[in-house]
């Protein structure tokens, strides 16, 4: 497993990969921030987090998935629909099985900070 922990020794700047300039042209875009309210909306979900949380570990089905979180096979399967809906996974047929995994490192570092600042407060 990668380890995608880190130290937040900047708190309180803008992510590296956002400059002000850019930050501002977010902030004006009604597109990119309704996108970005969807993307919350997503995480908000106590089934889809796990989901995402699961997902940090590598690739599963949606039968590793079920297994592992101890939900339904359907309910799995209507949360990671949303969740490629919201951009947040991808999928890909191996055979009869389809195999997730998290669509890219933003992803990564939203369950990570999440869970990172939710453990710093316990």
């Amino acid at each position: 497993m990668a380890d995608y922990s880190h130290e937040c020794e900047h708190a309180h700047t803008i992510c590296e990969c956002v400059t002000e300039e850019k930050l501002h042209e977010f902030l004006t875009n009604d597109d990119i921030v309704y996108d970005a309210t969807q993307i919350y909306d997503a995480l908000s979900d106590f089934t889809r987090f796990q989901i995402l949380g699961a997902l940090l570990l590598g690739e599963k089905s949606v039968t590793e998935l079920q297994e592992l979180l101890s939900v339904s096979q359907s309910a799995t399967s209507h949360q990671l629909r949303l969740l490629r809906d919201r951009g947040l996974v991808t999928a890909k047929r191996d055979g009869r099985r389809v195999i997730y995994s998290l669509a890219d490192d933003h992803v990564i570092t939203l369950i990570s900070v999440g869970l990172a600042h939710a453990a710093h407060q316990h």
